[in-house]
């Protein structure tokens, strides 16, 4: 038997931050030789809210850049972009016409972000699962690395294959279904300015969060202003104290050291001593990414071939289940 397959990807919606890393891409990173891996930029998804059509394919070209900077290895991944493949838009369609309303009502993300946009929900907000669906039954994923906010999602694609199967291929299933593949603990991250709330892209401050790409000198300032609490020691795990656990994390994970020697080294700082640690750590770690994006980027041909090799990969999985999926609702082969 070969490697199971693993599907995952990111919105081009912006810069990648370090929640987006240290939560999902560097668990990819290191999970990667274990699996075959196809990992896309959801530019689809980025429209189901305002974007800036003027950015959105430089913002394509810059996370894919990014994937190759914070170490998807080609020799274990791929790595394409979802609009370039059509098959996502039409397997989206068709599963559309089997999905019951009611389950993408009661989408809890669905709820959540309509009351943010308020009366100008788009259709795309409400439907924007079963595009997720589509991209992952396409490729037949074993696999999708997902976090707590995630398995919703998750749940309703193994519905929507479930159900497929069962009305129009009971007697050989055409869609898998997938597995979750559970984030390591830890790699929650949480805002910069709120300790309760992850750290988002969505977030309307730039403090609240440090992007893969910020200089040390956004690093140093945005920890610098980060919110603490007025506590000498350091500790984990305070309930009382959540600013204090998520930057102890960060710091954790940044260094690469345990949590015991977290929890030993920082026990009797202060803030004003350990802030500047903090970001000293977030630069050097970071240093490596960002020099390995510039060179990706200053070599646009490169990334462009990158890109059209995980297509085609990419695009031959998808055509084959699509064609089984349309010959299963009985569609007509074309001539």
């Amino acid at each position: 038997m070969g490697k199971q397959r693993v599907l995952s990807g990111v919105q081009p919606t912006g810069n990648l931050h370090l929640g987006n890393y240290l939560g999902a891409i560097r668990n990819w990173v290191e999970n990667q030789s274990q699996y075959e891996n196809y990992f896309c930029v959801v530019d689809l998804h980025a429209i189901t809210a305002p974007h800036n059509p003027a950015t959105l394919a430089s913002d394509t070209y810059t996370i894919a850049a990014l994937y190759l900077a914070c170490g998807i290895d080609l020799q274990y991944s791929n790595i394409f972009v979802q609009s370039h493949i059509s098959a996502h838009s039409e397997l989206t369609w068709l599963l559309n016409c089997i999905t019951p309303l009611n389950w993408l009502q009661d989408m809890i993300q669905f709820k959540e972000k309509a009351i943010k946009q308020g009366e100008n929900v788009g259709t795309g907000l409400l439907d924007y699962p079963v595009l997720m669906a589509a991209d992952i039954l396409l490729y037949q994923a074993d696999k999708v690395p997902v976090g707590e906010d995630q398995k919703q999602h998750l749940e309703l694609t193994r519905d929507i294959a479930a159900r497929f199967n069962h009305q129009f291929a009971r007697k050989k299933p055409v869609l898998k279904l997938p597995e979750p593949l559970i984030r390591a603990e830890g790699a929650r991250v949480m805002s910069l300015t709120d300790g309760t709330r992850k750290m988002s892209k969505s977030d309307p401050s730039e403090l609240s969060r440090i992007n893969l790409l910020d200089s040390p000198e956004e690093i140093q300032k945005k920890i610098k202003r980060c919110k603490t609490d007025p506590v000498k020691g350091l500790t984990f795990d305070d309930p009382e104290r959540p600013e204090c656990n998520n930057l102890l994390t960060l710091y954790m994970l940044l260094s690469g050291k345990s949590k015991a020697e977290v929890a030993t080294e920082c026990q009797d700082m202060g803030w004003g001593q350990f802030k500047p640690l903090l970001a000293d750590t977030a630069v050097t770690a970071l240093k490596p990414i960002q020099d390995k994006y510039k060179e990706v980027m200053d070599d646009k041909g490169y990334l462009e071939s990158v890109l059209r090799d995980g297509r085609q990969k990419a695009e031959a999985i998808a055509s084959d289940t699509l064609a089984k999926v349309k010959a299963a609702l009985g569609y007509s082969v074309p001539l």
